[in-house]
């Protein structure tokens, strides 16, 4: 067996090369030709319902992305099911949104503005109108659940 200190001439030679073809490989960028748009059903690998689709037929419609905008902002925190038990919920004291005390006693332009605005811990969230009266629908509908 040889000694490893014999192949230490070698390496600045083959790190230099595979360097090398590395930068000639990534030259550019591939050529985006053909390529569909991207969906957010492409990523999570649902089916298309014909309920969420958008203008264009595809499933990025606005319930599609009040779904998306759920699971990918709220969700961590409040959970799937709006209870406040997702797996940062506790460390943020996530409010238990389906409590029937707790509903009856906000109104929709309040959650409005929670979202938009942050309340508490929760930060605020640059969303459009239309993604905003989703996710309240969203809340409402954890009501009693």
């Amino acid at each position: 067996m040889r000694p490893i200190h014999r192949f230490f001439p070698v390496l600045p030679i083959v790190i230099g090369v595979s360097s090398a073809a590395l930068a000639l490989a990534c030259d550019r960028a591939p050529s985006a030709d053909g390529l569909k748009d991207w969906a957010p059903t492409d990523h999570d690998g649902e089916k298309k319902a014909s309920s969420n689709q958008g203008p264009k037929g595809d499933a990025g419609g606005p319930a599609a992305l009040v779904e998306l905008t759920w699971r990918n902002q709220c969700q961590s925190c409040h959970g799937p099911g709006g209870h406040g038990d997702g797996p940062q919920g506790p460390m943020f004291k996530a409010q238990d949104l389906s409590r029937d005390d707790w509903q009856a006693g906000i109104k929709d332009e309040q959650i409005a503005a929670s979202i938009q605005n942050g309340k508490g811990r929760m930060p605020k969230f640059e969303l459009p109108d239309e993604i905003v009266k989703g996710l309240v629908g969203r809340v409402r509908s954890f009501r009693g659940k």
